[in-house]
């Protein structure tokens, strides 16, 4: 750790979430939730371990892991703010998603990356070893149709 990530304090405790800055991140500016509703990003914070990492008491970094704490996680809505990139803070925040006790022994934890492939294989992950067993329901463009949740 160098002396610029040191200076970053991640925490699980939902209470210091700054749930304004989450949902601005996620709904204007993450490619995968444009849109998002508020009430969302409330249920999925409730629903996950998540992680905030701060600088000087306010929140720069984001990440959430769904998990059932035996088998599965789902490694979600991993986000450094803009004016804080390029320093480390995102390897941080993983790494202290994948150190976390709870999350210890799981067999399988996946995610979705358009571009921070080389973040994700620094802690192990790779592409899907049989990609054919895999399968989704994508609903696009459900934050930006009529009737989003």
């Amino acid at each position: 750790m160098n002396d610029t990530t040191a200076q970053l304090r991640i925490s699980t405790n939902r209470d210091e979430l700054d749930l304004a800055l989450i949902h601005d991140f996620l709904s204007r500016e993450a490619y995968w939730s444009q849109g998002i509703p508020l009430a969302v990003v409330q249920r999925a914070i409730e629903n996950s371990l998540c992680f905030g990492g701060y600088l000087e008491g306010k929140q720069v970094a984001f990440a959430r892991v769904v998990s059932d704490y035996a088998t599965f996680g789902y490694l979600a809505d991993v986000f450094v703010i803009e004016s804080c990139r390029g320093l480390g803070y995102a390897k941080a925040i993983v790494g202290a998603a994948m150190d976390e006790p709870r999350l210890q022994g799981l067999r399988r934890i996946m995610l979705m990356t358009r571009d921070a492939h080389p973040l994700y294989t620094g802690f192990g992950f790779t592409p899907l070893s049989k990609p054919g067993n895999a399968m989704e329901i994508n609903r696009r463009d459900i934050y930006t149709t009529a009737g989003a949740p």
